[in-house]
């Protein structure tokens, strides 16, 4: 099987990598009610939801950074070691029917000889369609200086 994940020298300080874009749906924020068991009336009764000061369902912060994570994990598919930190800065909602992408930035590399790879940290913004940013915080992982054969 071949990998397509980039590898730890591929990485600069500097460099900038976008997402495709996604349309967070209703689906979304039921099946991460289910996977992660929090059926906050927020995020699961539209009635409850619009007596809140946001008027309506929003999506979980997690699902929101999760989608973020995906894109990392895709972005490291086959040469990611070790997701180590993340910081999350949690700035406006994300309701139904908006479409969020991923902004990352490499803040940081350090090369780690111990496991032939090096850290990288993202700086990381998530924005709506609207070019709002609706979170932005920082990840840091370990990166292979190869993919696997």
């Amino acid at each position: 099987m071949s990998y397509s994940g980039k590898t730890f020298p591929e990485f600069k300080v500097g460099d900038k990598l976008v997402s495709p874009s996604i349309t967070v749906t209703e689906s979304h924020i039921t099946l991460f009610a289910g996977l992660s068991g929090d059926f906050n009336p927020l995020h699961t009764n539209e009635e409850f939801a619009q007596k809140m000061p946001f008027k309506g369902r929003i999506a979980h912060g997690m699902l929101t950074v999760s989608m973020e994570s995906g894109f990392i994990g895709m972005l490291l598919a086959g040469t990611a070691i070790a997701f180590l930190e993340a910081e999350y800065k949690f700035k406006a909602p994300v309701k139904i029917n908006d479409t969020i992408h991923t902004e990352l930035e490499v803040a940081e590399t350090k090369p780690v000889q111990k496991y032939d790879g090096g850290i990288v940290k993202f700086n990381m913004q998530i924005k709506n369609q609207r070019g709002e940013t609706v979170v932005e915080g920082y990840a840091t992982v370990m990166v292979s200086n190869k993919r696997p054969s």
